[in-house]
């Protein structure tokens, strides 16, 4: 991300009206790699293929703000990796983390990861140092500290159902493993704004809690959410694309003033939830539009997110969640040029 799209960032997360409204979206390996023609494995293992992908993209629109930015990940394996799960990396497949606790007596005898040192956390960082150089020859900076929530791994060392089911039925133990998957957290995002100093925001993806009453929420999510986001930076930015009306009242309590959301729900009403406190990133579906519908299909569904705003502050237009695989690049073009051509 540029200096000037930064500003624009933060002055829209501050509650100024930027014109024309800001278009980001969130970009990582289930799209960019078949977007760039080339194999996701091929994205994983080489630097190269990482650094022109990204470029490609920033390139190709920008305009646009990609959140967070040169993201160096290793899809959903990647905070897992630091617990010993095994990881499985089909050729052109996404990969997939196994889950490591076989019950939640497991628990207490799980390591506490060292990020410096364990998983795929060193190569993440690794790639990002030895691009930095050329990312901001590029006039781009490394902004956010990037990493899963804290329900979210644990859904991957455990299994989402069986995590689900011990957070209703032993809340001790559940309250253990998010307490030690948070602690590893807070290491893996001090790392990050350790190494990269110009980071100036914190990146946390999570969609269990859209799966949890408010009752497990205040106890399993709020209070880690909160420790997490607490911490000195311009943006503190969260994406749950799952159900969100239960969670999202609680955003300015944990701290959050900017939320990619699903797009089953409207930014009208995410205002009111959050009472306004947060900047809202999303709303047009990003399957059947952004990726399945037509140029047309994409330019109305633009046109109508902006039309049906009740206050255009403190909103980035996007899609209900991240750049879904497929969408083309007349597609995201037909988005922006909707965006900047609208007159109402």
């Amino acid at each position: 991300m540029t200096d000037e799209q930064w500003e624009i960032l933060t002055r829209t997360v501050r509650g100024e009206i930027v014109r024309p409204l800001p278009v980001g979206f969130i970009i990582d390996s289930p799209w960019l790699p078949q977007w760039c023609g080339m194999r996701i494995l091929d994205y994983f293992t080489s630097d190269e293929h990482w650094f022109l992908a990204n470029t490609k993209a920033v390139d190709a629109f920008p305009d646009v703000l990609f959140l967070p930015g040169f993201w160096s990940e290793f899809g959903m394996c990647t905070e897992p990796s630091a617990f010993g799960v095994r990881c499985v990396f089909p050729a052109d497949e996404f990969p997939h983390a196994h889950k490591v606790l076989v019950s939640a007596d497991d628990i207490e005898s799980l390591p506490q990861p060292d990020p410096r040192t364990d998983g795929l956390l060193p190569f993440v960082l690794n790639r990002l140092k030895l691009a930095q150089p050329r990312i901001e020859a590029a006039g781009h900076r490394i902004r956010f500290a990037v990493a899963r929530g804290p329900l979210n791994i644990a859904s991957y060392l455990m299994g989402t159902t069986e995590f689900l089911t011990m957070m209703m039925t032993d809340p001790a133990r559940t309250e253990a493993l998010v307490k030690k998957i948070t602690r590893f957290l807070k290491d893996w995002l001090s790392l990050q704004r350790e190494t990269f100093p110009s980071i100036d925001g914190v990146l946390l993806l999570d969609d269990i809690i859209g799966f949890i009453g408010e009752k497990e929420f205040r106890t399993f999510g709020l209070p880690h959410f909160r420790e997490l986001f607490d911490a000195d930076v311009s943006i503190r930015f969260l994406h749950n694309d799952a159900p969100c009306r239960v969670s999202s009242p609680f955003l300015p309590e944990m701290g959050v003033n900017l939320f990619n959301m699903g797009f089953e729900i409207t930014l009208n009403e995410l205002r009111r939830l959050t009472k306004n406190e947060v900047a809202l990133l999303g709303n047009v579906p990003p399957r059947d539009v952004l990726a399945a519908g037509t140029i047309q299909d994409v330019a109305a569904s633009t046109v109508g997110l902006i039309g049906s705003l009740e206050d255009r502050s403190k909103v980035i237009l996007s899609c209900g969640g991240g750049m879904p695989p497929g969408v083309k690049t007349e597609n995201i073009s037909a988005f922006v040029r909707a965006v900047r051509g609208y007159t109402g």
